[in-house]
């Protein structure tokens, strides 16, 4: 008897401990995933800034002393809230064709953001084993949880094909002032700027002392600084407009209709009324494949478009194209010039294509179809292209998701005056999607310098200047044009000359300043305590 509470005594702590042991990770989990949830409501259309240092500052606090294994596991929740709520729009998809695909939407959603959140988790792990290796202070441990962050969102963003959606930074897109910072150092360094600030709240309340002042002194020198560097940029003399005038035509067409063969001439009707409402313009813009075919084959759609273009102006409009080949025919997604005679001038083949919208990866192992209608899987372009046209300035095109990718939307050796992003955010309905995708648009022109004109099927469709500023819109579910003056060009910004060294550079030097400065703090004490021990 005396054995057995002997050994009960010894095993029932054990218990106790592993119980609270896992009270605490899910406790952890549990937090980490209403944080990431709450981080949604940071993006637009909602940009609710006060919860960016909410979010990742419970993020931030939940992570401490925990193992490389538990660290993982509190990223991996905080990601499965962020994305399980903030990519739920791509269900929307799946529902077009809701006979042939709709079972899948709710796995297919939940099996994306159980992937996505991995790139978190690996932060969240990163950070927590870096942290618990060495004591540091709680700035050095605010820039630790920035980098690893930032280090996780760019392999985010080139991992496989990439998703560099809603980062971190995109949580100032309405905010003017906050977001002119991408300009130096790109989208991935206002994320790293905006995390590193947004964390130091929850640094200030686990600090003590004086310390707990100097966190938040900080915080707030951060967001100082950050509006100084933009107010400066807004304030500083814009070159004059071109001079062009532009049109973009939004046909509002849904995309269970676009396709079908008996609604083609009148989609193609829709978009010949609207291009020729009263109005000057010098370009006319169409959005991604608003010809409902092979418009290059098709001479009587080219003669209706010429008669509807003015002497001396040029159409750009998204159309597939199919090029005979020695492996067969092959498709590509493209934007194509017209001139007034109907004559194609140039053109542009998307390069950065949608897995599973526009080709299946693996298609030999995955007996997967493709969302989207078509005879065969399309085929990459070569790249970021310029296309010079008579009498417009030269013009970048990024075909809808294209648009995403910081850095990677302009030819760096022949440097446009403007961005054409045409794009169908059709799939999404009126999901919060469009409106996200808008952000990403709207961060290229103001890392680029370079105003970007949106023609989107169903919205939204908008000019956008060299600033990120919304000049027009037209909303979700509106039909109509836009008649709009071209913006200005801005010279080439630092990030736009550099691209992502500028992130690396400004990692460094933020290591560089914070080591040196907790150097100085630990030299300092030492010999304020030698001068009073030999005092």
């Amino acid at each position: 008897m005396d054995q057995r509470a002997a050994f009960g005594q010894v095993v029932k702590p054990e218990i106790l401990n592993r119980i609270a042991l896992r009270y605490r990770l899910l406790s952890r989990m549990t937090l980490g995933f209403v944080a990431g949830a709450l981080a949604v409501l940071t993006f637009p259309p909602f940009s609710l800034l006060l919860l960016v240092p909410l979010a990742y500052s419970a993020l931030f606090v939940g992570l401490r002393d925990l193992s490389f294994g538990r660290a993982f596991l509190v990223g991996w929740a905080f990601g499965l809230g962020q994305f399980g709520f903030g990519i739920s729009w791509i269900a929307e998809s799946f529902y077009v064709e809701a006979g042939r695909f709709g079972t899948m939407a709710i796995p297919a959603v939940a099996g994306l953001s159980a992937g996505l959140a991995i790139f978190p988790a690996i932060a969240a792990a990163l950070f927590a084993e870096i942290a618990r290796r060495g004591a540091m202070g709680s700035l050095l441990a605010c820039l630790l949880f920035a980098t690893s962050w930032t280090a996780a969102e760019w392999l985010r963003g080139h991992v496989l094909t990439g998703f560099p959606w809603n980062l971190a930074g995109y949580a100032l897109v309405d905010y003017a002032t906050l977001r002119q910072t991408a300009a130096w150092v790109g989208s991935y360094g206002l994320s790293f700027l905006t995390v590193f600030v947004a964390a130091l709240p929850g640094a200030a309340v686990m600090a003590s002392g004086r310390q707990r002042l100097t966190v938040s002194l900080m915080a707030l020198a951060g967001i100082a600084t950050m509006w100084a560097v933009g107010t400066l940029r807004l304030q500083s003399d814009a070159q004059q407009p071109p001079g062009v005038d532009l049109r973009i035509v939004q046909g509002n067409i849904p995309q269970g209709e676009k396709w079908a063969p008996e609604n083609r001439e009148a989609t193609f009707a829709r978009y010949l009324e609207l291009s020729t409402r009263p109005g000057d313009f010098d370009v006319l813009l169409w959005p991604e494949t608003a010809f409902p075919g092979f418009l290059d084959e098709d001479t009587e759609a080219r003669d209706r478009i010429a008669a509807a273009l003015p002497d001396g102006r040029v159409l750009l409009t998204g159309v597939p194209d199919r090029v005979p080949s020695e492996y067969g025919i092959r498709y590509f997604n493209t934007v194509q010039a017209f001139d007034e005679t109907g004559e194609i001038l140039t053109g542009y083949a998307k390069h950065h294509l949608v897995p599973f919208g526009e080709y299946v990866p693996f298609r030999g192992w995955l007996p997967v179809e493709r969302l989207t209608a078509g005879l065969g899987d399309f085929t990459p372009g070569p790249g970021p292209r310029t296309l010079a046209l008579p009498g417009v300035p030269l013009v970048a095109v990024a075909i809808c998701y294209e648009v995403i990718f910081p850095g990677h939307v302009v030819d760096d050796l022949f440097r446009p005056d403007w961005i054409f992003n045409a794009t169908n955010d059709a799939w999404f309905g009126t999901s919060i999607g469009p409106e996200q995708h808008l952000a990403s648009a709207r961060m290229r022109a103001v890392e680029e310098g370079l105003p970007v004109i949106r023609a989107a099927n169903t919205g939204i469709s908008a000019v956008i200047d060299a600033n990120g500023e919304i000049v027009a819109r037209l909303d979700t579910g509106e039909t109509g044009i836009i008649d709009a003056s071209l913006p200005s060009a801005r010279p080439p910004t630092l990030y736009a000359s550099f691209g992502d060294w500028m992130l690396l550079a400004l990692i460094l030097a933020s290591w560089s300043w914070a080591l040196t400065a907790n150097a100085t703090a630990r030299f300092r004490r030492m010999r304020k305590t030698v001068m009073q021990r030999c005092g």
